[in-house]
């Protein structure tokens, strides 16, 4: 499959560690030139430097996806620097704090889902044109299983999540007969930072996620970055408005 992306713009968004990064390494490996992008400016340039001394062409744009004014000028950016957009992992995001739903603040039920849901609809409102212009291409939107089912304590996470698989539906129906696909990933307990900080940093907390995994281990973010890539490829051209979970049947249970 090396290089089925020759030629192809692929942007990325929170790719500057865990699943973000290990897609934007993936589209460079499939021959695509990556927007790297995140708030996180050291950590993107990092990405881009991995991609590059694997003989990539990645380029890195600082942006909070939360606010209309950066994500267009992301897309801008994208579009000056390569002429087109192809692939889009709309994956950046954040936990939040944790609480009941009746202690959650109302300044971290606005921040999550403000980068959550909003920063998802701002990203497809900006990417989706640029699309139809081409007539062809795919967006993977970043849910969760916490898009599926309760999790206690992560109120607004857990909101935000179901959210972002009701978007992905109405977007991905509204726009299936234009050469768009839209498309969204619903990983499990993942090896990333968001999920060290769930674990508290000790084994403990470590071997409870692990425990809810039926498979038995944590997932790797090159396995959710996998996923993105068959989805964004032709092989999957009759897929879309699918919540795709890669879970280690956590979900199943």
């Amino acid at each position: 499959m090396a290089g089925m992306f020759e030629g192809k713009v692929a942007l990325v968004t929170g790719a500057s560690s865990g699943i973000g990064r290990a897609a934007a390494i993936a589209f460079a490996r499939e021959g695509a030139k990556v927007v790297v992008s995140d708030v996180d400016a050291p950590g993107g340039g990092d990405t881009v430097r991995m991609i590059a001394d694997t003989g990539g062409d990645a380029y890195f744009v600082r942006t909070d996806v939360s606010q209309a004014d950066q994500v267009e000028n992301l897309v801008n950016e994208t579009m000056g620097k390569y002429g087109r957009l192809d692939f889009a992992f709309n994956n950046a995001g954040i936990e939040g704090e944790q609480a009941l739903t009746a202690d959650c603040s109302e300044q971290n039920w606005d921040r999550v889902l403000s980068v959550n849901l909003k920063g998802t609809w701002l990203c497809m409102k900006h990417e989706i044109p640029h699309m139809l212009k081409q007539g062809k291409g795919a967006i993977v939107n970043m849910s969760s299983v916490a898009g599926l089912i309760g999790y206690r304590n992560i109120p607004a996470y857990v909101a935000s999540k179901h959210g972002v698989i009701g978007l992905t539906k109405t977007a991905a129906l509204e726009y299936a007969t234009t050469g768009v696909r839209i498309n969204v990933v619903c990983p499990g307990v993942i090896r990333t930072p968001m999920v060290e900080r769930f674990a508290g940093g000790s084994p403990q907390g470590e071997a409870q996620l692990i425990e809810a995994e039926p498979i038995g281990r944590l997932g790797v973010p090159e396995e959710v970055a996998e996923a993105v890539i068959w989805l964004c490829s032709d092989a999957a051209s009759f897929v879309l408005g699918h919540a795709m979970v890669i879970d280690g049947g956590l979900v199943a249970q």
